[in-house]
């Protein structure tokens, strides 16, 4: 740790002035300070590459802004007041994203957390495997639609709605769009709606999302 430097000033002028005699003039305590501060142990700890970074970035965000207030930009910081004002803009956009709400589209809340398209499937074997037809539905449905995520063919935000996913799957898949309804329309009544689900109803929902992913090849 850095020794306090006014303390450590303050020690090494009365113990360097003489037990009797004229006072010192302020010219010697000040020479003597200076020479008690540029000893090693009271030089800041060297800045890391990052931390110069930093104030490098810090130092340069200050200046455009100083700039732009007085009037005098340059280009060069123009260009950087643009790409934090951009910056600024994409942060807010991607922070109110997910709870974005279109009122206009009908549908429930698909709730869960993402999780990639395999983990959904497991899931969906382990729960047919148990007899568990509404699980095993739920889980399929929530394959396919992390899959055509990770297809770049919709976004699979948390909070979003059916009605929002059928509406984008209508625009980037046109000719699965009727095949994605009838799978949304499944999901929803049996994981909301609560109807009665069986082998039947799983094998159904089977046979639309692996049309859907047939056509989104």
């Amino acid at each position: 740790m850095v020794p306090d430097p006014v303390v450590a000033v303050g020690v090494a002028v009365r113990s360097a002035a003489p037990p009797a005699g004229p006072a010192r003039d302020p010219a010697s305590i000040r020479r003597v300070a200076h020479d008690i501060l540029s000893r090693p142990e009271f030089q800041p700890p060297p800045q890391s590459l990052l931390d110069r970074l930093r104030h490098w970035v810090g130092h340069q965000i200050s200046r455009a802004i100083d700039a732009a207030l007085s009037g005098n930009l340059t280009v060069i910081g123009s260009v950087l007041l643009i790409a934090i004002a951009v910056l600024v803009v994409y942060l807010v956009v991607r922070a109110t994203r997910g709870v974005h709400r279109d009122p206009t589209l009908r549908g429930v809340v698909v709730g869960g957390r993402s999780r990639p398209p395999a983990d959904w499937l497991a899931e969906a074997a382990d729960c047919e495997r148990r007899g568990d037809w509404r699980g095993a539905l739920r889980a399929r449905y929530r394959a396919t639609v992390a899959e055509l995520a990770r297809r770049g063919l919709l976004d699979e935000v948390p909070g979003r709605t059916t009605g929002e996913y059928r509406e984008e799957v209508a625009g980037s898949l046109p000719g699965s769009s009727g095949d994605f309804t009838g799978a949304t329309d499944l999901f929803e009544r049996a994981v909301y709606g609560h109807l009665p689900t069986g082998p039947e109803e799983a094998g159904r929902l089977r046979e639309l999302t692996d049309r859907v992913l047939v056509g989104a090849q």
